[in-house]
């Protein structure tokens, strides 16, 4: 379930390793819902008073990321593999500051590999041969 050409599968988006995103999904169907909902979360944790300052967390927000946290790797897996890199580069991000940076960059900002990749095709359609398309 990697080719654009292919409807858009919610399950394979956030359960899913395998296979490539683009920029655009990352950005628009996972990263700004989810800092969005997060937001949104957090103000209720403070209206419901279950925020702790001193941590910064709060109990709803908190179980939210919990849940969310398999998804949010995987995620970044499919980002690294349009990059043309292994997932095992979500490590980075335990490298304090820099790594963050660093994954930002890459999933963030930079483009994915043109046309196919050893990670599969690339979903964005004027990338693909149309053999790819018919296979």
């Amino acid at each position: 379930m990697a080719s654009s050409n292919q409807e858009f599968s919610w399950k394979w988006f956030l359960f899913s390793s395998k296979g490539r995103i683009t920029r655009s999904d990352y950005w628009l169907r996972y990263f700004l819902p989810y800092l969005f909902t997060y937001i949104v979360l957090i103000i209720i944790d403070i209206a419901l008073g279950t925020f702790d300052d001193a941590s910064g967390y709060g109990l709803i927000s908190s179980i939210f990321m919990l849940v969310f946290l398999y998804s949010s790797v995987v995620v970044q897996i499919k980002r690294w593999h349009d990059r043309d890199k292994k997932g095992w580069w979500i490590f980075i991000n335990f490298i304090p500051f820099i790594g963050t940076i660093w994954a930002l960059v890459e999933n963030g900002i930079l483009k994915g590999t043109k046309g196919p990749n050893r990670f599969g095709p690339s979903r964005l359609p004027e990338e693909q041969d149309i053999n790819e398309i018919f296979e």
